[in-house]
């Protein structure tokens, strides 16, 4: 064969070739000589496969949920005092956090734009979000949202606004429930029946600013969070973009369902930096169903104040593990008290469920209806308990909170805790006839480093009553001789009683 000729073949072989690769159908490709036989994608194939891997997007589910959220517009008398125009946070006055958290559709702290004064004496207007939760017109928004209002509007998504009746609201939960009347066809969306999972898709929508309807995405960030805004909080973390004005609104999974409600942001400037709270679906079924058949919502109440158990509070009672609650003081005449639950117990479960922590039995107790019978499992001086209580109602202005586990002769001193102590009855701005009273702090010491400051009263020691210094060193060394790491103290603190656990080991 010639030159001429094996080039021939050779370009032939190269045509076969690149017809091969550029057909997108099936074809055969010679080489040498062995036939071989493949195939390729089609576009159409291409194209679905490429689509596939693109997001899906929202638009299905913002089609089906957005109608039932509402825009809510209040008329406020601009000299009551209100949880949403008078403050700037949920939390206590003078909290750590209180910089940090805020309403949202709150103005600036005295209710006008910041650095405005607020006009005295007249109506002002206020707006969150909320959602239809029935056809017949009841709707969820925030207590914060509808506290003290003089009159409340709703605006729907296609533009028609209606006047709204509170049937009831929660302040403890921050939940309301309102109603407008006159439809039986309102679009409405249905609360989920369980708990998202850490890192679920999420919608909120809400009226961020009084702009409307608005729809943002994110995630399930965390979950149980205690923010510190009341003794059962039980918050959802998102990260969507939320901003003042998305209070009251929803927060929706991916099958439409409500899984929160928007109640609270983390902002140092007042708009979103993703992280938002959201009221648990759960929660507000329970609160809703109570609002809407009397109008309020009952509690039960023990009558402690609680506290959580820490590593050294456990170590120096001889649990096991850093569970259950902590009983600072049982309240006068509560149920607790009448049971006989003592200052320094653990209470360990309720009814056979376990209590994690003091916000847990808070949540479990308030969950209860008053009236009824709790069993309550107790570690008392290194054994277990069981103490049945009736629980009562809990009384307006009180509640069982947890306290924050580090809000923590001879010259009367303890220099290895850096404490100076005198006997309380002998100091007259002590306030007390018993313990000592803390006069110094070594703000280098141990006791500083677990929150004591002077005029606290110390009232035990391990277990020990003390009224005087030497009674406070004598019971350390009787906690030391055991083998004890750490010696619990019971204080009485800002006119609160207190357990906290010190270590000895080289005190």
């Amino acid at each position: 064969m010639n030159p001429i000729q094996k080039g021939r073949i050779l370009s032939a072989r190269r045509l076969i070739l690149l017809a091969t690769v550029t057909s997108l159908a099936a074809a055969t490709l010679v080489v040498g000589f062995e036939v071989r036989q493949f195939s390729l994608l089609n576009v159409s194939e291409a194209g679905a496969a490429e689509n596939m891997n693109r997001p899906v997007g929202f638009a299905d589910i913002v089609e089906k949920v957005k109608p039932a959220v509402v825009a809510v517009r209040v008329k406020i008398d601009a000299s009551a005092k209100t949880t949403e125009f008078d403050s700037n946070s949920p939390l206590p006055p003078n909290s750590q956090m209180e910089q940090f958290f805020r309403r949202f559709g709150m103005p600036g702290g005295n209710g006008a734009p910041d650095g405005q004064d607020r006009p005295r004496n007249h109506a002002m207007t206020g707006q969150g979000s909320g959602f239809f939760i029935s056809a017949d017109g009841y709707a969820v928004t925030n207590n914060h949202v509808i506290d003290k209002a003089q009159t409340v509007e709703i605006t729907t998504d296609d533009g028609k606004t209606y006047g709204a009746k509170v049937i009831g609201a929660d302040e403890h939960t921050d939940i309301a429930l309102i109603k407008v009347d006159g439809r039986s066809d309102f679009p409405f969306v249905k609360l989920a029946d369980k708990a998202p999972r850490i890192g679920d898709l999420v919608l909120a929508v809400g009226n961020p600013f009084g702009l409307g309807g608005t729809v943002t995405n994110g995630i399930v960030s965390a979950r149980g969070r205690d923010i510190g805004a009341g003794p059962y909080d039980d918050f959802i973390q998102i990260d969507a973009s939320v901003n003042k004005g998305n209070s009251g609104g929803p927060t929706f999974d991916m099958d439409g369902n409500v899984i929160g409600v928007n109640t609270s942001i983390f902002s140092p400037s007042g708009g979103s930096v993703g992280i938002a709270f959201d009221i648990p679906s759960e929660t507000v079924k329970s609160v809703v169903a109570q609002l809407k058949d009397k109008g309020a919502v009952t509690r039960g109440w023990i009558g402690v104040q609680i506290q959580p158990v820490t590593a050294e509070i456990a170590e120096s009672l001889g649990l096991k593990r850093s569970e259950g609650a902590l009983v600072a003081e049982p309240q006068a005449d509560s149920p607790a008290a009448k049971a006989g639950v003592l200052s320094g117990d653990v209470i360990t479960a309720v009814n056979g469920h376990a209590v994690k922590d003091a916000r847990e039995l808070a949540k479990q107790i308030g969950a209860m209806v008053p009236g009824s019978t709790a069993k309550l499992s107790i570690w008392r001086k290194s054994e277990e308990k069981s103490i049945s209580l009736t629980l009562a109602e809990l009384p307006k202005e009180r509640e069982a909170r947890a306290i924050p586990s580090d809000a923590g002769s001879n010259g009367g001193d303890v220099p290895k805790l850096g404490l100076m102590l005198a006997p309380a009855g002998k100091v007259a701005t002590s306030g007390s006839t018993e313990g000592v009273v803390v006069t110094n702090v070594d703000p280098n010491g141990l006791a500083s480093e677990h929150g004591f400051k002077t005029g606290d009263v110390i009232l035990d020691v391990g277990g020990q009553k003390v009224a005087t210094p030497v009674d406070v060193r004598n019971a350390i060394s009787d906690a030391k001789k055991s083998g004890k790491r750490a010696v619990l103290m019971r204080l009485k603190s800002d006119n609160a009683m207190k357990f906290v656990a010190i270590p000895i080991a080289q005190a």
